[in-house]
């Protein structure tokens, strides 16, 4: 016996029915199903058809469908008339069009899961992979399910368009001037729009410099204002640590006291109340230090309503295939690790910050600022990631320098708009960065 796929004859009938006996549903019907939805080839076809004209704004209508499908050559003279006739038919009432809707998409996605079972049965059985391999594409299909996306496929530039006009749409209605997440600092938002979706942001220094405050300041206030959940991968410091300088630089209370406990009275209702702050916000971590890519994508995708992921620090991964071996070269490991960054970006839709140290080639020089070449072990993290920003300050190199605790952020590449420099005010005894215009105001 022939086995059908799942889906339900009377749903897609009584979907197009309505859109024939109302047009004026067709919005919520275009927005929810794709002609892919369609199993029935004829259904498909004529909701193809429908598609089209909707989008070159023309009258819908049995007579104005029948004549288009005369057109395209899927009209059938014997049987198309007399089934658009019974769409309507056997359709009771146009208002039902949500239930229509939800009956289609649920076969839909019973296709989908059966379609990725069986390409799974299929790499074990012939042995194309290993158990991790299959582990991880069937996360990645079953991610792509649930986020109503395929997990590779062609896609018409009309339906791309349509994105970004939703996505322009939000933004005209945002009250915020930059796109993406803010950092918290108002001169680097201005620099680089924020922190935008599936964009691969690398912020790399040299050690001692301030890289991973950089970042948990990030991370906090993403936390705080963003109004989405935020993921922190320390491989070099423990959670305890890591919550330690968020206490510190959400308090203001200096780092060295909550190292040695000793606080006054005014300190401890400090804390009290930046400890409240941070249990509203949804800020996980995770201190596993022999973590890979692989992995933390597959902790990412089961976290909802995802805003931003940090990494600290990208030397330290272990290789996306797993340990490294000792045969292998560090300089591909580390170009396997940061295409597989920005390819989670990609599939998460979501900003990944992830910190990187730098060579000491700068030490060599007179002018000890940053620059691209100075990436360890890769040219292949330069190519990846769509922002690159480095740390520098003068008083690391120079005790007597007049810059004191001044320090630049340097936009070294960005597909967003231009390079630059950024200033920023360095408070050591909160291990945090703030504006430089913030600093005139609180003074």
């Amino acid at each position: 016996m022939l086995r059908q796929m799942p889906h339900s004859v009377e749903g897609e009938q009584a979907v197009l029915g309505s859109i024939l006996i109302d047009a004026r549903c067709l919005p919520d019907v275009l927005e929810a199903l794709k002609p892919e939805d369609f199993y029935i080839q004829q259904n498909r076809e004529i909701f193809e058809t429908i598609y089209t004209m909707f989008n070159f704004s023309q009258t819908i209508d049995p007579v104005t469908v029948l004549d288009e499908m005369r057109h395209h050559g899927t009209y059938d003279e014997t049987t198309t008339s007399n089934y658009l006739l019974q769409l309507m038919e056997i359709t009771p009432t146009a208002a039902n069009i949500k239930e229509y809707i939800g009956i289609v998409k649920d076969k839909t996605l019973l296709r989908r899961i059966a379609e990725v079972a069986g390409d799974l049965t299929g790499m074990v059985q012939e042995g194309t992979g290993t158990a991790q391999e299959v582990l991880e594409a069937a996360e990645q299909k079953i991610y792509a399910i649930r986020q109503g996306r395929s997990a590779q496929g062609l896609e018409h530039i009309s339906s791309v368009i349509l994105n970004v006009y939703d996505r322009l749409n939000v933004l005209a209605a945002s009250e915020n001037a930059i796109p993406g997440i803010s950092t918290g600092l108002s001169d680097l938002d201005a620099s680089i729009s924020g922190l935008n979706p599936s964009d691969l942001i690398l912020l790399a220094a040299r050690p001692g410099m301030g890289k991973t405050s950089m970042a948990l300041n990030i991370l906090l206030h993403a936390g705080k204002y963003s109004g989405k959940t935020v993921v922190f991968f320390s491989l070099e410091m423990s959670r305890e640590q890591l919550a330690m300088r968020l206490l510190s630089g959400e308090s203001f209370v200096d780092n060295k006291k909550l190292v040695t406990g000793r606080l006054s009275e005014d300190d401890w209702s400090k804390i009290a109340s930046a400890s409240a702050a941070l249990n509203k916000t949804q800020i996980l971590i995770d201190d596993n230090p022999a973590i890979s890519v692989a992995d933390m994508n597959a902790k990412c995708r089961r976290v909802d309503n995802l805003g931003l992921v940090v990494i600290d620090y990208l030397q330290l991964m272990t290789s996306a295939g797993g340990p490294t071996r000792s045969g292998d070269n560090r300089q591909q490991v580390v170009s396997d690790i940061s295409r597989a960054m920005k390819i989670m970006a990609k599939e998460l839709q979501v900003p990944i910050l992830c910190l990187s140290q730098l060579s000491r080639a700068n030490e060599a020089r007179s002018d000890k600022r940053p620059m691209l070449s100075d990436l360890r072990e890769s040219g292949a993290i330069e190519q990846d990631a769509d922002i690159v920003m480095f740390l520098y300050r003068e008083d690391y190199y120079n005790e007597s320098s007049e810059n004191h605790n001044l320090a630049e952020c340097i936009v070294a590449k960005n597909r967003h708009g231009e390079t630059g420099k950024v200033e920023l005010q360095w408070l050591p005894e909160y291990t945090t960065f703030s504006s430089i215009d913030r600093r005139h105001q609180e003074q």
